[in-house]
């Protein structure tokens, strides 16, 4: 039985294209994972032209580094996460560093609440209610606290977002059902032409993958996902 990380074929036919420097193997790529990267890097930035900017960060790195990504470590679709979560931290801390050394914790406090009541695609599965509020604490201390607290908060959201689109297509519909549209779980068992126990446990799986957004070296998620941001 093969390893559960091991890459498909698809996955190693396309590192060694793009080693060979195929354009057309980098515009396969760009249409089969262009959206996952955008929605990742949007989550964490929660900016349209940021996200598209990292986009291109991204496959421009795959391009002109083919060989960063090892298919022996996992899935192309899991590394592509991991670079765009780590690019987007970066331009997080960098834009949100800027802004407060410009405006001061102050001048910030209004913005922090904004940001903060944007909405959040998984916010249903998460639990996330947005922004912490404020420490009371004042200074650059308080601030970089802030600062980190968003920047955490961005990458368990991503975090979620990838569980959720990565998941088996059976354990999202159920999720979709008892969250978007809630659903109880006879109600998802009909919808779905399941069992009663059987739309249960496609729902307790889905929550149990969830749950791991949160976690620190996250199993399933992308390399790096449940390391330091």
């Amino acid at each position: 039985m093969p390893k559960r990380d091991t890459p498909p074929r698809w996955d190693r036919k396309m590192q060694q294209r793009l080693a060979r420097g195929e354009a057309a193997a980098l515009g396969e790529l760009y249409d089969r994972f262009a959206s996952l990267v955008h929605g990742l890097a949007h989550r964490v930035l929660g900016d349209e032209q940021s996200a598209d900017r990292i986009t291109r960060e991204v496959f421009a790195h795959v391009w002109q580094h083919p060989d960063a990504y090892d298919p022996k470590q996992g899935p192309l679709r899991s590394w592509l996460a991991s670079l765009t979560h780590r690019l987007a931290v970066q331009r997080l801390r960098q834009t949100e560093a800027a802004a407060l050394a410009h405006d001061g914790p102050a001048d910030r406090a209004e913005q922090n609440d904004t940001y903060a009541e944007a909405p959040a695609s998984s916010s249903a599965y998460t639990g996330s209610t947005g922004s912490t509020g404020s420490t009371g604490s004042t200074g650059s201390t308080g601030s970089m606290e802030e600062l980190e607290r968003r920047v955490r908060r961005a990458s368990v959201a991503a975090r979620a977002d990838y569980i959720v689109t990565s998941m088996p297509a059976p354990l999202r519909a159920a999720l979709e059902l008892a969250y978007f549209q809630r659903r109880d779980y006879r109600q998802t068992a009909a919808d779905l032409g399941v069992t009663e126990a059987e739309a249960r446990r496609r729902l307790r799986l889905g929550l149990q993958l969830l749950s791991t957004a949160h976690d620190t070296g996250t199993p399933g998620a992308p390399p790096e996902y449940g390391g330091a941001v």
